[in-house]
């Protein structure tokens, strides 16, 4: 029995179904160590475009070719599943429903101890936060801000928007406009505008609507 005829019975014994190992494909044969891959089509379901791999091994000349290893792998067109991504990194906003708890990530590195808290981000003395110990647990880290700070400012309420650049003025000089506290007070602030499209949300400072306070009507 040829070297190929012993590598398909070997993928056959391994397969549920005769018919699961189609035709012939190649063999990559390595003369130095004796060893020869053969490749057979492999009839999976949910494997379109893989292959059957048999590894075999002549130990000496005119010996028994032995089996090493038989395995299914992808082929160059086979469909592939596509490249795992942590359940922390896929969640959205709308993936956020009534009931629907999220756990917390311990090295989550948007957040730092709130020991690291900046007292004027809590708009407390030292003291105040000592004493009454109204300090989070955790607070936001300088990656966390900058993440959150370019998130905002390069979305729908920053001053790239279609709506902004046809503002007839910036927020900030919007008397609906409430500045933020803590860090961010300088570059966003929230809208209170009930009829701005933005209300109760998030605002860059240069981002702007037509329901500016200051609007006139020529």
């Amino acid at each position: 029995m040829s070297a190929q005829e012993i590598a398909r019975n070997a993928a056959i014994a391994d397969a549920e179904k005769p018919a699961q190992v189609g035709k012939f494909i190649s063999v990559d044969i390595n003369r130095d160590n004796r060893v020869s891959t053969f490749l057979f089509e492999a009839d999976l379901a949910g494997y379109q475009g893989w292959r059957w791999c048999v590894t075999v091994a002549e130990v000496e000349d005119g010996a028994t070719p032995t089996i090493c290893d038989v395995v299914v792998l992808p082929g160059p067109d086979s469909l592939i599943a596509p490249e795992w991504v942590e359940y922390r990194d896929r969640i959205l906003p709308e993936d956020i429903q009534p009931g629907v708890i999220v756990p917390s990530i311990l090295d989550d590195t948007r957040l730092a101890p709130g020991v690291h808290s900046l007292i004027h981000d809590e708009e407390l003395d030292p003291m105040q936060v000592f004493d009454l110990g109204l300090s989070r647990a955790r607070v936001l880290s300088i990656e966390g801000r900058d993440q959150a700070s370019k998130r905002w400012y390069a979305g729908d309420s920053g001053p790239n928007a279609l709506i902004a650049q046809s503002a007839p003025k910036p927020c900030q000089t919007c008397g609906f406009f409430l500045p933020i506290a803590g860090s961010l007070r300088a570059s966003f602030g929230v809208c209170a505008n009930a009829i701005a499209p933005d209300d109760a949300r998030v605002v860059s400072v240069d981002h702007g609507c037509g329901a500016h306070s200051e609007a006139t009507v020529k």
